[in-house]
């Protein structure tokens, strides 16, 4: 499955998904039976490579979802987007999370006005998230505020591309994620 993992490259045709749809090596095109806990496991690790977080970590954000009200599925997304690193990325700054997790660690934001650098740090509504002074001089940030009309903004998110700002408006819903992830396999596996 086409995870977007490499920013805009997932967007043209060198793409390695859309070149060959199977895995890579001698048994790659050979065709398994998956079993329910297989299915499971993979919509766990698809998730956790979408997001570019270690096991630990989405098993600490999965016990978080858990224990808040409504639906765990639901609000495990919901976590997971509201990171720094993927609001940053949501944004428009960055090409991809993993790029956002790099400026993110380089100190090139602030989040009201204070200066954050950890990746997993959750952003909460009204926060207003800005690229410090120095940083707007960086190519890879103007690159990728260019390409932001190709790859859209969600509504839970506005930005302000001449002064450098994102706000968060809202908390994002399930109808807000449109990635192909089906969240009831990941709470199906963690309930055993």
């Amino acid at each position: 499955m086409k995870l977007f993992l490499k920013g805009d490259r997932c967007f043209s045709d060198k793409c390695s998904y859309d070149r060959r749809g199977y895995p890579p090596g001698q048994h790659g095109q050979r065709r398994s039976k998956q079993s329910d806990y297989g299915m499971q496991l993979r919509e766990k690790q698809k998730v956790r490579r979408i997001y570019g977080i270690s096991e630990k970590q989405f098993r600490i954000a999965f016990k978080r979802a858990d224990r808040q009200k409504g639906i765990t599925g639901t609000n495990l997304l919901s976590l997971l987007e509201t990171r720094m690193d993927n609001t940053v990325f949501r944004l428009g700054f960055v090409n991809s999370r993993n790029q956002g997790r790099h400026f993110v660690r380089h100190n090139h934001f602030t989040v009201n006005g204070k200066k954050v650098n950890i990746p997993s740090y959750q952003v909460k509504k009204g926060d207003v998230i800005e690229l410090r002074e120095k940083s707007r001089k960086v190519q890879a940030i103007s690159d990728s505020l260019d390409a932001i009309v190709r790859r859209g903004v969600p509504s839970w998110l506005e930005i302000n591309k001449d002064n450098f700002k994102g706000q968060i408006v809202g908390i994002p819903t399930r109808e807000d994620i449109t990635l192909p992830i089906q969240e009831q396999l990941i709470v199906e596996l963690y309930s055993k």
